[in-house]
């Protein structure tokens, strides 16, 4: 798998020794979606910083782009957790920048 792509809007996020793309595809928001309500109410609440940590790693989740077997969405959280959110907040800006402007 090789790094993020910024001109498809991905972005990286770190999990345990490895590192994976996050693409913002159909498919991955449409997902995640369906978990979190409507994307647009979502990226209202990370402006308003009321965006949950588990929304994120959901969001991140599902965004994950050739997802491998051993990774689980506690991993993804966790990884959120222990590199602080502060580590986490490029790659959120990234998707939801792919959200409100499209490719």
């Amino acid at each position: 798998m090789s790094g993020a792509n910024a001109l498809r809007g991905e972005a990286e996020l770190r999990v345990g020794g490895a590192l994976h793309v996050l693409r913002p595809s159909f498919a991955a928001l449409v997902a995640a979606e369906s978990e979190l309500g409507p994307l647009f109410a979502l990226v209202e609440r990370a402006a308003g910083g009321r965006l949950g940590l588990g929304e994120l790693a959901t969001l991140f989740w599902h965004c994950v782009r050739e997802r491998p077997e051993t990774l689980t969405r506690e991993a993804v959280g966790e990884a959120v957790v222990a590199g602080g959110l502060a580590a986490a907040i490029p790659a959120l800006r990234v998707l939801l920048g792919q959200i409100l402007q499209g490719r």
